[in-house]
């Protein structure tokens, strides 16, 4: 499976962004999904993940509420919908593949390149 991140970009704080990645690949609907990202200097962290069948998604407490992720299994597809985007947004974001959906960055067999992320106050 090969994933490609997009939709980032530079936004004001409390503006939105919707990041999509896009794989390839006939077993993407077998995989969990997750959001992860990566500020200057820090590690990864996770931030959203979604169950192979779209069912049921789980989100940092940081972003919970604001973040909503999705996918679209017919196009190979999650979305990252981010709303009321803060300067401690700023990151690269990544998605990854894995085989359960969990916040174990260790547990991803795939990652995309990341897209990046970047909110003015």
């Amino acid at each position: 499976v090969q994933l490609q991140a997009s939709g980032g970009g530079l936004v004001q704080a409390g503006g939105s962004l919707r990041l999509s990645c896009a794989a390839s690949g006939r077993a993407f609907s077998r995989y969990a999904i997750g959001w992860f990202r990566q500020a200057p200097g820090k590690e990864r962290d996770f931030v959203a993940v979604i169950t192979a069948a779209g069912g049921s998604t789980a989100y940092a407490n940081s972003v919970k509420g604001r973040f909503t992720i999705s996918r679209d299994n017919a196009k190979n597809t999650v979305l990252l919908q981010m709303n009321s985007l803060q300067p401690e947004d700023t990151a690269v974001y990544y998605c990854a593949v894995g085989r359960i959906p969990t916040m174990s960055t260790s547990r991803y067999d795939y990652w995309g390149q990341g897209t990046e992320v970047t909110v003015s106050s």
